[in-house]
């Protein structure tokens, strides 16, 4: 098992990922910095803790979102042509790994404090 440094909000994180997530893992936790720094740069201070449920609530919004758009299978596969089944399948599967990778970093996060 890989460790990653991340950092968010000034504050580095140790977070255990699979090897090879390590790029993965760094790219979302810019994502989750990105998202710290908007809320505080207006000079919000809140503790780190409700910080890290308003990054979330940003996160959990725009997946919200992104799924309105995503390719909706229909009850009847036999409908539906293969490509159009691989594409919803796709895109289904991606926004699982996700969130589910946003998932473990948060988990990560909270274990450490």
């Amino acid at each position: 098992m890989a460790q990653v440094t991340i950092t968010i909000n000034s504050r580095e994180y140790a977070v255990a990922c699979e090897d090879g997530q390590e790029g993965r893992i760094l790219q979302l936790a810019r994502i989750l910095d990105e998202k710290a720094k908007m809320l505080t740069a207006g000079g919000l201070q809140v503790n780190e803790n409700m910080l890290l449920a308003m990054v979330g609530l940003l996160v959990a919004d725009e997946l919200s979102e992104l799924k309105k758009g995503a390719p909706v299978v229909v009850a009847n596969p036999d409908a539906a042509s293969p490509s159009e089944i691989s594409a919803a399948d796709e895109a289904l599967a991606q926004q699982i790994i996700l969130l589910a990778n946003q998932i473990k970093s948060v988990a990560n996060q909270i274990e450490s404090l």
